[in-house]
């Protein structure tokens, strides 16, 4: 028999969650407990696998110093564009406002959001984690995030033995994390089944409230595809056309086989030999530049999936009624940025980072119910997304080399 792919047993595990709720209200009990365990197991993986995959995306970028010019240019245009990306989906989340209305009644105190408060300078000095046992232990995100940084910077400018036994030990820790991740993504379908039963059958006394939420989270899957076009036809269009002096269109037209299997496959990785030749052949990027910038693009640059997981944050705040001051959307950004560190190597990094970015502002993790249903469709715009950022960086990287591109505006067609 063939094994259903997992994005249709998750809309299996949705439409059946709903009819349970809907028909079996007073019983909904009888599964709630599985969408509780799904929770916790996402809530038992999330600090140690932040920590690894973080470490583990910087050692294997390497020792910044040793970079040289060409490193340090893609690292900074890979900054700014997931910087620019995630501005762009807050930005436009604030004013489309898709979780205002839906009003799911999260009425409990929500750990996290005080801490979030509205000081800057001391959200910083937060930062900096006292006792980094203390700080997994109490899941203080952008503390770990912070250890597993500088961890990560240091141990590259460790002695080669050194060096390679920790490496080796970070990798087999990220591994390890990546096993159980696995296995528990294993039960996304159950837990949606759970998670959204107890949604249906909490909305069944108030009339028009489920479909409202519903509605909701169509225009959620707007805003999203929005801010990914902008990000997408707008925002990296213009660095193309005025910092790295490329035609915009010429690229896209070299770029297009790439994008199309972006979109159609949700896969970075699978699409990179695709994105290498057609930069090389197509676009006339030396391979010089391609065998670094996209492989490296690949492991820290993910412009689509931090876009999507600020919007997913604030939805969700917005669905639950909860108000997160200006403070704590910028705690949201800081933490969509640097956990996207090495977060390629996640499988369904999507739910993943959604449940990190979630945490670090206190926020209930019960709203990744809400979404993972339109995960999969949102999952194709938001790859296409990533891939057309990697090569543009590329091209835009190759231009300021002083290479002449075949997508150069100076070159006629």
């Amino acid at each position: 028999m063939r094994k259903i792919p997992l994005h249709w047993q998750i809309f299996i595990g949705l439409f059946i969650g709903i009819l349970f709720g809907y028909f079996f209200t007073d019983y909904v009990f009888l599964i709630s407990w599985m969408g509780t365990v799904f929770l916790k197991l996402l809530k038992m993986i999330i600090m140690p696998l932040l920590l690894f995959s973080v470490m583990a995306g910087i050692i294997n970028v390497g020792n910044p110093a040793g970079l040289g010019r060409l490193g340090l240019k893609t690292i900074s245009y890979y900054v700014g564009s997931s910087l620019a990306a995630i501005c762009t989906g807050l930005l436009i989340v604030n004013l489309m406002q898709p979780g205002v209305g839906a009003d799911l009644g999260f009425n409990q105190p929500v750990e996290g959001l005080a801490a979030a408060g509205d000081n800057f300078g001391q959200t910083l000095l937060n930062i900096i984690p006292e006792n980094i046992f203390k700080a997994l232990a109490s899941g203080s995100m952008l503390s770990v995030i912070f250890f597993s940084v500088l961890s990560g910077i240091f141990i590259t400018q460790l002695q080669n033995d050194y060096k390679n036994m920790i490496t080796k030990g970070v990798n087999a820790g990220f591994d390890l994390i990546m096993k159980i991740t696995q296995f528990i993504i294993k039960f996304t379908p159950y837990g949606v089944m759970g998670i959204i039963a107890v949604v249906v059958a909490d909305n069944m006394g108030e009339e028009g409230a489920l479909g409202s939420v519903f509605l909701r989270l169509g225009k959620y899957m707007l805003t999203v595809i929005i801010a990914l076009s902008i990000h997408a036809f707008i925002t990296l269009p213009l660095a193309l056309r005025f910092i790295g002096k490329v035609n915009p269109i010429k690229h896209f037209k070299a770029m297009t086989t790439p994008l199309l299997t972006a979109f159609s496959t949700s896969s970075s990785s699978a699409t990179l030999p695709l994105s290498m030749t057609a930069l090389e052949k197509e676009a006339g990027v030396s391979n010089k530049v391609t065998s670094f910038v996209l492989p490296l693009g690949a492991t820290i640059n993910m412009d689509g999936t931090a876009l999507y997981e600020c919007v997913a944050a604030i939805f969700i705040a917005q669905a639950y009624g909860i108000d997160l001051s200006a403070m704590q959307q910028v705690i949201v950004v800081l933490t969509a940025l640097l956990a996207s560190i090495g977060a390629a190597g996640i499988p369904m990094a999507g739910l993943v980072m959604i449940s990190v970015v979630l945490s670090a502002v206190g926020l209930p993790l019960e709203g990744v119910g809400l979404i993972i249903a339109v995960d999969r469709i949102l999952d194709m715009f938001r790859t296409a997304t990533n891939v057309w950022s990697d090569t543009s960086g590329a091209s835009l990287i190759a231009s300021s080399e002083g290479e002449t591109l075949n997508t150069s505006i100076s070159k006629h067609s």
